[in-house]
C-alpha cells in the first residue's frame, strides 16, 4: 500500500489562484462627443452686394435710367448711392433757378442747358424739346413714371445722392441751388473707398 504525500494547505495561495481565473472586467469606454455638422452650403446668409451709380450725364434717357435702377435697387433692399458729377449735377439743381454759377462763363454754360430734372434734353432727336415731350407722353400712355417722381421715390427708399465738390466748385454750384436731400458733396477719393468688393459700379 502506497502512501501519498499531499501538499500543505495555503489558503493566501488559494486565493490568489482564485482571482487570477476570474474574467476581467470590462474597462467603461468613453463615447466620443459628436462634433456638429456644417451647415450645407446653400443655407449659408449670403450679404447683398451694395449698389453704386456714378452718374456723369444729364441726357434725359440717361437720368431716366438712372431713377429706374436707384428706385428698383432700393426697393428690393440693396443699399443704393448715386455719385453725381459733371453734367449729372445739373440734375439736382432746383427747376426753379433759371441761371447759377458765379462769373460769366458759369452763368452762361446755365443758360445754354437749363439746370433741373424737368429741364432735360434728348441725346439724340431732341428736335428742339419736341423729343423729350413726345417721351413724356408715350411715358404716361404706358403708365411710365417720370424722371422726377422716380428721383422722390429713390429718395423716399433711402437712395442716397452724392454731389461731387470738384464739379460744384467747377460750376459755381452751392448748396442751396441744390434740391432738397442731397447728401454732402465728396471727392473722387470718397467714391474710391465705396469701391469694395461687395460694391456694384455703375457709370451711366
Amino acid at each position: 500500500m502506497t502512501t501519498e504525500t499531499l501538499a500543505p494547505f495555503d489558503p493566501l495561495a488559494e486565493a490568489i489562484a482564485a482571482v487570477d481565473g476570474w474574467p476581467e472586467a470590462a474597462e467603461p469606454t468613453e463615447t466620443p462627443a459628436t462634433a456638429p455638422l456644417p451647415a450645407p452650403a446653400g443655407e449659408a446668409e449670403v450679404k447683398p452686394k451694395d449698389f453704386l451709380i456714378i452718374d456723369y450725364s444729364g441726357d434725359l434717357e440717361k437720368v431716366w435710367a438712372t431713377m429706374i435702377l436707384a428706385s428698383t435697387s432700393a426697393a428690393m433692399g440693396v443699399k443704393t448711392s448715386v455719385f453725381v458729377t459733371f453734367w449729372g449735377l445739373q440734375v439736382f439743381v432746383k427747376d426753379s433757378r433759371r441761371i447759377t454759377g458765379e462769373n460769366w462763363m458759369q452763368k452762361m454754360m446755365s443758360a445754354m442747358q437749363r439746370p433741373g430734372i424737368s429741364h432735360r434734353k434728348l441725346s439724340k432727336m431732341n428736335f428742339f424739346g419736341m423729343g423729350p415731350w413726345m417721351m413724356g407722353r408715350l411715358a404716361k400712355q404706358h403708365g411710365v413714371a417720370s424722371p422726377k417722381e422716380l428721383l422722390e421715390v429713390a429718395q423716399m427708399m433711402g437712395v442716397e445722392f452724392l454731389p461731387c465738390q470738384m464739379t460744384m466748385d467747377m460750376f459755381g454750384l452751392k448748396p442751396e441751388d441744390m434740391i432738397e436731400g442731397m447728401g454732402e458733396p465728396v471727392g473722387a477719393a470718397t467714391v474710391i473707398g465705396m469701391l469694395t468688393d461687395n460694391t456694384v459700379p455703375l457709370f451711366i
